[in-house]
């Protein structure tokens, strides 16, 4: 599988302009940058592509996201629980199809990816490699 420390290339911004992005602007890049590092790992063993986009719509919605934010909430800074704060503030769109709860904590996620992406792409990899994703989805 993809190493998680290269799978992106990386964007150094200047602190100034860090700061004018908004929590959910994070969250845009960061979905992108969610959803790119899942399809990577689930590209081998070769297989056909609906098998793919099940897998990684199963681990893309935001009821994975939420399980996965669980999973490392222990292991993040303060700085990071912030981030992810302002990122659970930032989901005003409610989605119907989930519980408002679930939805602010797949935008938390998805925003602390956003700013990893931008600002520390080690630390990026370092979470991401922590993510427990299920090699038995449906192929």
């Amino acid at each position: 599988m993809a190493s998680p420390a290269n799978f992106l290339p990386t964007i150094t911004l200047p602190t100034a302009q860090l700061q004018t992005i908004s929590p959910g602007a994070l969250a845009y890049l960061g979905d992108a940058v969610y959803e790119l590092y899942i399809r990577s790992q689930y590209l081998l063993p070769p297989k056909r592509l609906q098998s793919y986009h099940q897998q990684v719509v199963a681990q893309v919605r935001a009821e994975s996201q939420a399980h996965h934010l669980r999973s490392l909430e222990s292991l993040l800074t303060g700085e990071e629980l912030e981030i992810l704060r302002r990122g659970r503030n930032a989901a005003s769109s409610r989605s119907k199809r989930v519980n408002p709860e679930i939805y602010q904590q797949a935008t938390s996620l998805e925003a602390l990816m956003g700013y990893l992406y931008l600002t520390n792409p080690q630390r990026l990899a370092y979470l991401l490699a922590q993510l427990k994703l299920d090699p038995t989805l449906e192929e």
